[in-house]
């Protein structure tokens, strides 16, 4: 096997690349090695591995090559019947105490396909893991497996402990009664976004007995045309749909299904830090649960004086759901989420669910009997007033520019005329300003000379101030 591990970048979130080019059956053979040697050091033989693939173009033969390669050397593997969504592998995961392989490339560009391994404990692989499989990648001339028994691989459905999983931990009674009313006081439309939920989501709802609409239901490669990202901008036949209604809440995935995006009854884009804040609040006063809250560094200061107003501790992380997922295994967890469109709950796995995600959103309408709208608004009562987010890319030459304006950066006292009260560290320097509602997070990306600057303030006109500083 000719060596092309220098293609290989194993980024935060496993590793992606344009299929035919560096996402090709070579590498994938080197990738599946280097993982089956992490296995075997860390499990041995008998530990199963199960492969699941996303609905992008050639993802199931990639998953179909790559389960061959662990069955020959010797084990025992199971592979997915059809396209299933990252969470649900991932509980399965946990569920059958197995390591996964999913291929999939998220809400990446539909040229793009990738491989992310879900260790037993159903989350993000671990910084440590990683290493471990990148020094694999490095060492692959070295890494052979002597010929042992072979398992045939298997095929099967992942679906049914996910869902009567789900079904534990969702009201679905709640939901079918408030969305069937003879009032009219809610309807729910789902866009499938070509995504792997399709079959998911909407089965949950089909088999709960929750009428539902639906555009986009259809496995498609190249996501329609667009991204398969559900924000506003890619959700437009959803959001015109909506316009003519009254009542409709709007739901969709994103590619892998472990991302959510949420259009309200008002045809408006609800960001996920106002879902999470809220999906805070209701897991608190309507479920009795308690905990702490874990968010990133990225997310809104809403989330904070939610969880000071139920005296809830709050953890924050570096960027990125591994993190979050790892604090929702060391603490008692209400829920995790990032600005990103991603969140977890106690109880659940400790990986991003954007099934769960959307199935919560509907659960806390029907407890609160109110519209998404009207939630929006009590919260921005609560909060004080509305936060403001945006973010900024600057595109630098080399990795040298990033550090001498990191080094710029570091040690601010003022930022445009306003104070810094104090600073975090954790990821990138983040300055909170001494107005308590505005702050500024300069962070280098991991992957390209890219700094992101990213502000949140209760003014859009402090935000455009900042801008200007930068």
């Amino acid at each position: 096997m000719t060596n092309n591990a220098h293609a290989i970048k194993f980024g935060t979130d496993g590793w992606r690349a344009v299929v035919g080019k560096d996402f090709n059956f070579e590498n994938v053979e080197i990738v599946t090695k280097a993982i089956a040697q992490y296995v075997m050091d860390k499990d041995g033989i008998k530990k199963p591995i199960i492969i699941g693939y996303d609905p992008r173009n050639m993802a199931e033969e990639f998953a179909k090559f790559s389960a061959n390669i662990l069955a020959d050397a010797g084990f025992k593997v199971t592979v997915s019947d059809t396209v299933i969504p990252t969470p649900v592998l991932a509980y399965n995961a946990k569920f059958l105490n197995a390591d996964a392989l999913m291929f999939t490339a998220s809400h990446n560009p539909p040229e793009y396909l990738g491989i992310k391994f879900i260790p037993d404990y159903a989350g993000p692989a671990t910084t440590e893991i990683t290493n471990a499989i990148v020094e694999n990648i490095n060492n692959i001339e070295n890494i052979s497996f002597k010929s042992v028994h072979r398992h045939d691989v298997e095929f099967k459905s992942f679906k049914e402990p996910y869902f009567k999983h789900i079904e534990a931990l969702i009201d679905f009674e709640k939901i079918r009664e408030y969305f069937t009313r003879e009032d009219d006081d809610g309807e729910i439309i789902y866009d499938g976004l070509y995504s792997a939920s399709i079959g998911y989501f909407d089965e949950l709802l089909r088999r709960n007995g929750i009428s539902f609409e639906s555009l986009h239901m259809n496995h498609d490669p190249n996501f329609g045309g667009g991204m398969p990202e559900p924000k506003a901008k890619y959700l437009q036949e959803l959001i015109e749909l909506i316009t003519h209604r009254t009542s409709a809440i709007g739901l969709s995935n994103d590619g892998d299904g472990d991302r959510f995006g949420i259009i309200n009854e008002k045809a408006e884009y609800v960001t996920p830090n106002e879902i999470i804040a809220l999906l805070l609040n209701h897991l608190i006063k309507n479920k009795n649960y308690s905990g702490k809250l874990v968010k990133t560094v990225g997310t809104s200061l809403m989330l904070d004086i939610i969880a000071d107003l139920y005296d809830i501790d709050v953890i924050e992380t570096p960027v990125g759901f591994k993190w979050v997922g790892a604090a929702m295994r060391e603490h008692d967890i209400i829920i995790g989420g990032e600005e990103s469109g991603g969140l977890s709950i106690k109880g659940h796995i400790p990986e991003k669910d954007g099934i769960l995600a959307d199935l919560l959103v509907l659960e806390m309408i029907a407890y609160e009997d109110k519209p998404m709208w009207e939630l929006q608004e009590e919260l921005k009562q609560k909060a004080g007033c509305v936060f403001i987010n945006e973010r900024i890319d600057i595109k630098l030459e080399d990795r040298t520019q990033l550090e001498i304006l990191m080094k710029k950066y570091s040690s601010l006292e003022t930022i445009a005329d306003y104070e810094v009260d104090y600073k975090d560290t954790k990821d990138g320097i983040k300055y909170y300003l001494d107005d308590k509602r505005t702050w500024v997070l300069i962070r280098p990306s991991g992957t390209e000379p890219l700094l992101r600057i990213y502000f949140e303030s209760d003014e859009k006109e402090k935000i455009e101030k900042l801008k200007e500083f930068f």
